[in-house]
């Protein structure tokens, strides 16, 4: 798994129209259901993972564009190395982008809370976690945050085509771990 960067979210309640009771939120890469903190792409100051290589970073732009982080809560993100063409049923590399730089800086403390199948037709920023954008969820068995076991399970799923239509791929599986805003101060104070 290849450390790709840090998200804040705004984390959304199981929507309406997902028939699974066990799924309490959702924890999706994708900001189709749980959306990111903002519309930071604008901004250029993620890396080639289209992702923020510290917490300190999203800090920074939102200081810099009045962008109000509170109620969000900040993952941590690893994506397998290969990505799953489900036109062909091959594994296939990819690379970051190469015009902006990465250098992620891996938290200190993070928690696994399972993984999550996200669709990359463009190429670029993360587009739809099947499993919350098309409830794919109230099909497949995941937990109470919308997301998979296992890498195994991930990798199963894909190679039987239970992705298959849902949405254009390749398909790429992420480990979403959540993690603490690190303790930043303004003051002497301790204040933020």
């Amino acid at each position: 798994m290849i450390p790709v960067g840090y998200m804040a979210k705004r984390v959304s309640l199981r929507p309406e129209g997902l028939k699974a009771e066990r799924v309490e939120d959702i924890f999706s890469v994708s900001g189709c259901v749980s959306k990111c903190f903002a519309d930071y792409l604008k901004y250029c100051m993620h890396n080639g993972y289209w992702f923020f290589d510290s917490p300190e970073i999203i800090r920074r732009l939102a200081h810099e564009h009045s962008i109000d982080l509170a109620g969000t809560s900040l993952f941590f993100y690893e994506v397998h190395e290969l990505e799953f063409a489900d036109t062909t049923g091959r594994w296939m590399p990819f690379e970051p982008e190469g015009s902006f730089q990465t250098h992620v800086t891996p938290p200190t403390r993070k928690v696994l809370e399972g993984y999550d199948v996200v669709t990359f037709h463009a190429g670029t920023d993360p587009e739809c976690s099947p499993l919350s954008c098309n409830y794919l969820a109230a099909h497949v068995e995941t937990s109470r945050h919308c997301l998979l076991p296992s890498l195994e399970r991930a990798q199963q799923l894909l190679r039987e085509g239970i992705f298959k239509n849902t949405e254009p791929g390749p398909f790429r599986v992420f480990a979403v771990y959540s993690t603490e805003w690190p303790t930043a101060t303004v003051d002497g104070a301790g204040r933020r």
